[in-house]
């Protein structure tokens, strides 16, 4: 059985499962959704066909994983600042040694100030921009 990416597009649910015992010569897992199925399907002839994934790619995407992490926010220095504007008002934050001072009051954290702000519990380096979403 040659199979193509075209006709997994049109297969129904019981030629899907044949085509994963003919394919995997196993059971298909009964927790896969026709559409994960079919897109599982579709990957693996299509690797099959013209080859998998590059050498070393997925060594290097492992690694990668294993390594993100550093810092979570860039270091801020003494005397920066720090503007958020939040429901139309602009808050300053500035950088001290002890800690950073908005409002008159010194917070320990930058996620401390971002839930005095907003009244709901924030990543503080995400609040303020310095660290991305995701």
């Amino acid at each position: 059985m040659k199979l193509s990416v075209d006709q997994i597009e049109t297969m129904d649910r019981a030629a899907l499962i044949a085509a994963w015992d003919h394919i995997f010569k196993t059971p298909v897992p009964k927790s896969l959704s026709q559409a994960f199925l079919r897109r599982f399907l579709a990957f693996e002839v299509h690797a099959r066909r013209y080859g998998a994934l590059p050498k070393g790619f997925v060594a290097d995407l492992e690694r990668r994983a294993g390594s993100v992490g550093g810092p979570s926010s860039p270091i801020l220095n003494t005397g920066g600042r720090l503007l958020r504007e939040w429901n139309g008002v602009t808050h300053v934050v500035e950088v001290t040694e002890t800690g950073y001072l908005w409002d008159k009051e010194t917070y320990p954290s930058l996620s401390a100030v971002a839930r005095a702000i907003t009244g709901a519990h924030w990543s503080g380096p995400r609040f303020f921009g310095l660290k991305a979403t995701g």
